[in-house]
């Protein structure tokens, strides 16, 4: 589920945290879905639990997740995070097309390589497949 990058300058936890929003912006853990227990994740990872537990816990802080006692973590309706994840991609994806367009990359080729990767990757109705 996941591995862990040695070379990795970001500590272990971020890593942790990482790999698990991904998968469940993906959809591969659903939403209610429990995460493995802090010492079964900790003891597949050979990592300290506490590491685990500060994973979980920037999870829960983030949204990405939330805590019912004595029962574990659950991933949470991710709705909202979506929506974040969306708009800060927006503003990213406008951040750069204002450098390509300032580096003197025209609207066509912009245009092009959009409709290659949507091409690659989207039906004809324009959603994901």
């Amino acid at each position: 589920m996941i591995i862990l990058d040695q070379t990795d300058r970001r500590p272990i936890y971020e890593q942790i945290v990482e790999k698990l929003s991904d998968l469940m912006l993906r959809g591969i853990l659903s939403e209610h879905t429990p995460l493995p227990s802090v010492r079964n994740l900790a003891a597949e990872l050979s990592i300290n639990p506490n590491t685990v537990q500060r994973a979980y816990n920037e999870l829960d802080r983030l949204g990405y997740t939330y805590s019912v006692k004595g029962k574990g973590s659950f991933v949470a309706e991710l709705c909202s995070v979506r929506e974040e994840q969306t708009k800060l991609l927006i503003k990213s994806f406008s951040e750069d097309v204002t450098k390509l367009y300032d580096a003197g990359v025209s609207a066509e080729l912009l245009v092009k390589e959009i409709n290659t990767i949507y091409g690659n990757n989207y039906s004809e109705g324009g959603s994901k497949q």
